[in-house]
């Protein structure tokens, strides 16, 4: 297959906004390559290369030759080319690697170099994430949607995932499996205002976990071999010793376990979770703070153990589910089953709370006592569900306080993307009584629909005081509903807080900035002092 071909469809993928669209081109493509292109091409389309270094940074990618007039590369041919510069080593090798990636540019076309400059980059920006790219080769293969979705779970590669499909088929999907010591993407909860709203989803009876505001951690043990995860699949093993320490006094020998890690303090409460999030980024002296399980169970002895030496924040780990244990894979069992091992394998100190409700009446109490004891809100699940790896179903449905303010637009950036053209991410103030000024708290661009985007760029554009080629700052006048998780201390702002998780409700056009929610409210919701708004 020509690399043009490529290239070609790349470019139609950025221009092209509809998720149909983009997967029916994507899905071409993938039907073109040969056999032994699908790997390379597969790659490509998602932006990725098959070498993971090529010795190629930003300089070398300037003053590139100009394009090539007519296309000659193949697939193949490129990759073989990034193979041999990625392979130079040694002596002079830098000046090698520059001709050979100077000839590989001059072999290309404009939008050959435009694909290539995307993929050295690693910023190939063209809306064909793996979501998509997911859906593209269920179409091109013609194989189920979730047979890839979680065959690309397990095996973490979209590459060998798209191989499989497109030359075995869904036979060949089935053979990819759990590894242990390989993460996978955790299962997802989504959003409900309240627990009638949840129980809707999942009927009755539910189950209802306390939600801990807490890092998500996926925990694999094979033997004495322990690895920590986070949502984001990134290795923190190093870094949470007493998470490992936890793990490796339960009697399995081979598990992986799906959990929160969380800082408390001297009483068992939570602390904010930017200490829970600094401890696990960084290690550090920290203040020492002994642990305590969330309920009357005392904190697991290792733990207590790693209290004691470690002099820093502890984090906890609180578990509640299992995924594999023993040589044995549970993603496919029932909740109720996988969450009967875990008690069976893990001791209570480590297990989140849990209670089983028949009624809303006892949801709604565990909801109300999962605040009370400063957690987050509460998640509630279908007990009858498997795993569904990568998944935000209705399976789980979290349920939380919903703080919302009224805050004022202080600067509006520049959208990119599908975006462009538009003012997208809102600078967000709140106004201070004490100067009569706004005191920033953030930038948000969620919960903007399309209709909105056109709507606040005519009118942040009648309000510019000062149009910049990223950012347009404005009269302070326009107010904005902002919902938000939490308020977070942050040297990032003069008030030295942020919001969390902030999202646009709607455009209070019956409001003045006048009337906007003040910096002492914020403070007050930060020190815990301010319960959800009502309005």
């Amino acid at each position: 297959m020509l690399f043009t071909d490529l290239a070609a469809t790349s470019a139609a993928v950025s221009a092209t906004s509809g998720r149909r669209a983009k997967v029916e081109l994507l899905a071409a493509a993938l039907r073109r390559l040969s056999p032994d292109e699908i790997l390379v091409g597969a790659g490509y389309l998602a932006g990725e290369l098959r070498q993971r270094q090529t010795g190629v940074g930003y300089a070398s990618l300037r003053d590139l030759p100009p394009p090539a007039e007519r296309p000659s590369l193949t697939v193949s041919a490129v990759d073989a080319a990034i193979g041999e510069i990625a392979a130079v080593q040694g002596a002079g090798s830098q000046a090698r690697r520059r001709g050979m990636l100077g000839a590989l540019f001059a072999a290309a076309t404009a939008d050959e170099q435009r694909l290539l400059l995307g993929l050295f980059s690693g910023e190939l920006r063209q809306g064909a994430q793996a979501g998509l790219l997911a859906e593209a080769i269920a179409h091109a293969a013609e194989v189920p949607a979730p047979a890839v979705r979680r065959a690309l779970l397990l095996a973490g590669d979209l590459k060998a995932v798209a191989v499989a499909a497109l030359t075995g088929g869904a036979p060949a999907l089935r053979e990819f499996a759990l590894v242990v010591g390989r993460p996978l993407a955790p299962m997802l909860a989504q959003s409900a205002s309240s627990v009638d709203e949840a129980l809707a989803a999942t009927g009755m009876p539910a189950v209802v976990d306390v939600k801990l505001d807490g890092i998500r951690i996926q925990v694999h043990r094979s033997g004495d071999e322990i690895a920590v995860f986070t949502r984001s699949l990134d290795e923190i093993t190093t870094r949470v010793p007493e998470v490992v320490a936890a793990v490796r006094a339960l009697p399995a020998r081979e598990l992986v376990l799906d959990g929160e890690a969380i800082a408390l303090d001297e009483t068992g409460r939570p602390l904010p979770f930017q200490e829970t999030s600094r401890r696990a980024a960084l290690r550090g002296a920290r203040r020492r703070a002994t642990p305590s399980s969330v309920g009357a169970e005392p904190a697991a002895p290792a733990v207590r153990a790693a209290a004691g030496t470690s002099g820093e924040t502890v984090l906890t780990p609180y578990f509640f589910d299992l995924l594999h244990l023993d040589g044995a894979d549970l993603l496919d069992a029932p909740g109720r089953d996988r969450w009967a091992a875990l008690a069976a394998t893990v001791e209570p100190s480590l297990l989140v709370g849990r209670i089983e409700a028949e009624t809303a009446d006892q949801a709604s109490a565990a909801f109300a006592a999962a605040l009370d004891a400063g957690q987050e809100g509460v998640v509630v699940k279908s007990p009858e569900a498997p795993y569904d790896a990568g998944r935000r179903g209705a399976a789980w449905i979290k349920v939380k306080p919903r703080h919302t303010l009224d805050l004022v637009v202080l600067a509006v950036e520049w959208g990119s993307g599908r975006r462009k053209g538009w003012l997208s991410n809102l600078h967000l103030g709140a106004r201070d009584p004490a100067t009569g000024g706004f005191v920033m708290l953030g930038k948000t661009f969620k919960g903007l629909t399309d209709e909105l985007l056109r709507w606040q760029t005519e009118r942040f554009l009648q309000l510019a005081v000062e149009r910049g080629d990223w950012v347009v700052r404005v009269r302070p006048e326009q107010v904005v509903e902002i919902a938000f998780d939490g308020v977070q201390t942050s040297p990032r702002y003069p008030g030295g807080l942020a919001l969390r998780f902030a999202r646009v409700l709607r455009y209070r056009d019956d409001k003045s900035a006048a009337e906007a929610d003040t910096i002492d409210t914020v403070r007050a919701i930060h020190s815990g002092r301010w319960g959800p708004r009502a309005d």
